[in-house]
């Protein structure tokens, strides 16, 4: 994985905590959620998570979180958006936005975690659709146009491509903005004539320019882009081209006998990354896109044991809590993608009574790990601390909580 490089800008921003706390007291009003007089088993944002102990036989016992409700996920997506959504000027008649990197408020947040932070305030907009949510989807859009323009060939990483042109395609279907589509297309084409490559390997496409090794966090996200792609536009090249990369993911990545989905492998043909919970939750979401096109495929089999593996053995125990992921800054907030891909799975192949206890145990956890600002960070056995947090992490929970309610 790798390190983004951390350009310094002199500004710096703050805002005083008396104020903050009054703007989401009166959020919390407005939401009908009331958090500081909260139902057995909830938790106040300005309190210690706190558990139910109790004697029994002599042990002490915990009670398990309590499930956040569908207002707590839309508290939760505003608690982020206090702390790190940035509206900086106009932008022809409309506004252009973008996330700070973290509560320092220094620099924005790199291109690739700063498209994966809009999705997910279009998960929480799909979830408590609203339109100020709706509005900071297309500001954050325009953000992204004005930093890096209407085509990134400059960029070398294809996945980071993929996920803005994935972004995109995802907005449009909210906010009908044909500049949104036509930004994914363009995106997604150039980069397609770029990475797609049969010499070596068989196909696949190139994590990047340099051609080294084929990822499937490129791979398995531009499936799922090419896939909404062929519903927003009705172009079937773009179905076909995601069935290509699915089959040669299948032949070189995917474990059929575990439903490991492996990271990457080089031009030797040598697999030089395990699964992590993006890739693994990408391949699952490209499953499910791809499952009522090709039924005899059986994509659905495949999506089901690659959730099988998530949950078995990318947790702390078989079936428990999502690893925390924290090495290195790239890996912070890649929870975020899983929940997002693993729930709509779920929504789509109507399986939550088989995964949703898991997942809602996830959700849970998360949110009972907040600090008193009302923050997640991505270590969930761990409260919250309350000095500066970056963007990327704080997604994790945000994420998870908001995608429980696709299928609940």
């Amino acid at each position: 994985m790798r390190k983004h490089e951390l350009k310094k800008d002199p500004s710096f921003f703050t805002e005083s905590w008396g104020r903050y706390k009054k703007y989401l007291a009166m959020f919390i009003l407005g939401t009908s959620t009331v958090l500081t007089s909260c139902k057995k088993g909830q938790v106040g944002i300005d309190d210690h998570p706190a558990q139910d102990a109790q004697s029994a036989n002599g042990k002490i016992t915990f009670a398990a979180p309590a499930l956040p409700t569908k207002n707590e996920a839309l508290v939760a997506m505003q608690v982020y958006n206090n702390h790190f959504y940035n509206q900086y000027g106009t932008y022809g008649p409309s506004y252009k936005a973008f996330y700070w990197k973290d509560d320092n408020h220094t620099v924005r947040m790199d291109f690739w975690t700063q498209q994966e932070a809009i999705e997910m305030l279009i998960d929480a907009y799909n979830i408590n659709p609203s339109a100020d949510l709706k509005n900071k989807i297309a500001y954050l859009y325009n953000g992204v146009r004005d930093n890096y323009g209407l085509l990134w060939t400059n960029n070398k990483f294809n996945d980071d491509i993929v996920w803005g042109a994935l972004m995109c395609v995802r907005a449009f279907k909210i906010t009908n903005d044909g500049g949104m589509l036509d930004m994914a297309k363009n995106n997604f084409d150039m980069m397609w004539n770029r990475a797609w490559d049969t010499q070596t390997l068989g196909g696949g496409l190139w994590w990047t320019t340099d051609k080294q090794t084929k990822n499937t966090c490129v791979n398995a996200p531009a499936v799922i882009c090419a896939m909404l792609l062929y519903e927003a536009t009705g172009d079937a090249t773009y179905k076909t081209k995601a069935k290509q990369i699915m089959d040669w993911m299948v032949s070189k990545l995917y474990a059929a006998s575990t439903g490991e989905v492996k990271g990457a492998i080089n031009t030797a043909g040598t697999i030089t990354e395990g699964a992590l919970s993006y890739t693994q939750g990408t391949f699952i979401g490209a499953c499910d896109l791809l499952r009522a096109d090709y039924p005899s495929a059986n994509y659905l089999a495949m999506g089901s044991k690659a959730m099988d593996y998530a949950r078995s053995n990318m947790c702390n125990t078989s079936g428990g809590i999502l690893k925390d992921e924290n090495d290195i800054a790239d890996t912070q907030g890649m929870k975020s993608i899983f929940a997002r891909w693993a729930c709509l799975f779920v929504k789509n192949t109507g399986t939550a009574s088989n995964y949703g206890p898991w997942l809602d145990a996830n959700a849970a956890q998360a949110w009972s790990i907040r600090n008193s600002q009302g923050l997640m960070w991505n270590i969930w056995g761990t409260r919250t601390p309350e000095s500066v947090r970056n963007a990327f992490e704080t997604t994790c929970g945000v994420a998870m909580m908001n995608g429980i309610y696709y299928y609940r």
